[in-house]
């Protein structure tokens, strides 16, 4: 059965118009006639499909488009055309460390980032203790959020974004988070959950990571699908790529 299926999706910004520059600058520079408005296509024509259990590998240089392609199919972003059509619910773990106020404390933000993910208030008092526990921060939830360390911060939104077993999990660069001790238990959690049957989207610069799990490849390169089909020919010819064999 068909978990999540692409066609023909492309996402473009416009860089300089008044959502960007402010109100008072576009009045400005229209006065001026001085205002213009330049797109930028991030990701252009992308079309796949994957089946239930499938664990799909996204690679390409930095400036691909792979992030903002997970974005819009997390759905954060709506793209500019094409369609994505997706079943069952979908958990992304995507810049772990956003989204937190540091002027509240680690237990308040827990409960803000599990609002913002729509968990509610009773399933977060169920497992408050759950995550507090598995992000190792039991000493410090009524410190402020700021005292943290990025990586104690990652731990938090990590475990609390776990919680769950989605049908179709996101992962960028999310593998593992922190060092040492944690970042053998995230990891072993992430393939808990994909070994559970969820369909799974990974970006990685580590290669041997994609060629480890993934069951298909799609490259990407300046928002354009270069290939997207069996992971190790696909791996082959990116490394191939990045060795300068052949260029685009």
């Amino acid at each position: 059965m068909t978990a999540l299926k692409l066609e023909k999706v492309s996402i473009r910004y416009k860089i300089g118009d008044f959502r960007e520059i402010g109100l008072k600058e576009y009045v400005m520079r229209h006065l001026r006639g001085d205002y213009h408005v330049t797109e930028f296509w991030a990701d252009r024509d992308i079309t796949f499909s994957l089946e239930r259990g499938e664990l799909l590998g996204i690679i390409g240089t930095n400036g691909a488009g792979k992030s903002t392609l997970l974005k819009a199919i997390a759905g954060i972003m709506t793209p500019s055309t094409g369609t994505i059509e997706s079943h069952g619910n979908i958990s992304a773990l995507l810049e772990l460390a956003s989204g937190f106020d540091g002027d509240l404390t680690v237990k308040e933000n827990a409960y803000l980032r599990g609002a913002m993910l729509g968990y509610t208030r009773k399933f977060m008092d169920e497992r408050y203790g759950e995550i507090i526990e598995f992000a190792d921060l039991k000493e410090f939830e009524n410190r402020s959020f700021r005292q943290l360390s990025t990586g104690m911060q990652s731990r938090l939104a990590f475990s609390i974004a776990s919680l769950v077993h989605p049908d179709i999990l996101i992962l960028d660069e999310v593998l593992s988070v922190g060092d040492g001790a944690f970042a053998k238990k995230s990891a072993e959690k992430m393939r808990e959950i994909i070994d559970g049957g969820a369909t799974t989207i990974l970006v990685s610069h580590s290669i041997d990571d994609i060629r480890e799990l993934c069951t298909k490849v799609l490259w990407l390169d300046h928002g354009n699908q270069i290939e997207f089909g069996q992971t190790q020919e696909i791996c082959d010819r990116y490394e191939a790529f990045l060795n300068g064999e052949f260029s685009l």
